[in-house]
């Protein structure tokens, strides 16, 4: 007879991290994942001036241009997939392989840098995904109230805007755990719809 197994199988959960180039996503998920996070960050070269906006991170010497992967587990009972997309605009061809299965997105900004973050945020709206925004805070970077940035993005009051620091583990599951309120919630609501149709 096999000795009895009561470990939990923890329910796998995708997540996608997002926003514009430079922004900390190869960093938040680097910050907070359990195993070695897996980037596929390249040196950026003189191919890419003229191509890839580079204002506000001249300094930066690497980007990513597939994907950054870890996982985190929340508790036993649910583990995280963590897709960080590539912040360049002529990559985006990969977000709807990298977006499909997800359950919900953390779209992250820089304020020095606030508009690159403009076409992660229509992708995810169009396809009605629950997300999170997260503010990086750059060192140097001016400081703005949390509703100032939801009224100059327009963004509804619903959608979740969160400061964090994308090098802190604590500051990253803070906002992963925001993330999993707003995934539960559009979750329960969308079981609550449906019953009320049926009910009719």
């Amino acid at each position: 007879m096999s000795a009895r197994s009561d470990k939990i199988v923890p329910l796998a959960v995708k997540i996608v991290v997002s926003g514009g180039l430079g922004v900390g996503k190869t960093t938040f998920i680097g910050a907070i994942s359990e195993i070695e996070p897996l980037d596929t960050e390249a040196a950026i070269t003189q191919v890419s001036v003229g191509v890839d906006r580079l204002d506000g991170v001249e300094n930066k010497t690497t980007t990513t241009v597939a994907l950054d992967f870890g996982r985190i587990t929340l508790d036993p009972s649910i583990a995280l997939y963590l897709f960080g997309t590539p912040g360049q605009d002529r990559f985006s061809f990969l977000w709807d392989d990298l977006v499909e299965g997800a359950l919900g997105t953390v779209v992250m900004v820089d304020t020095r840098r606030i508009e690159d973050c403009f076409p992660a945020l229509d992708y995810f709206e169009a396809h009605r995904a629950p997300f999170v925004l997260a503010v990086n805070r750059f060192e140097g970077a001016e400081r703005f109230e949390v509703e100032e940035i939801r009224e100059a993005l327009g963004l509804a009051d619903g959608v979740p805007v969160l400061e964090c620091d994308a090098r802190d583990r604590a500051s990253v599951r803070d906002v992963l755990a925001a993330l999993m309120d707003r995934v539960i919630g559009a979750r329960t609501a969308s079981s609550r719809r449906r019953t009320a149709a049926l009910a009719r």
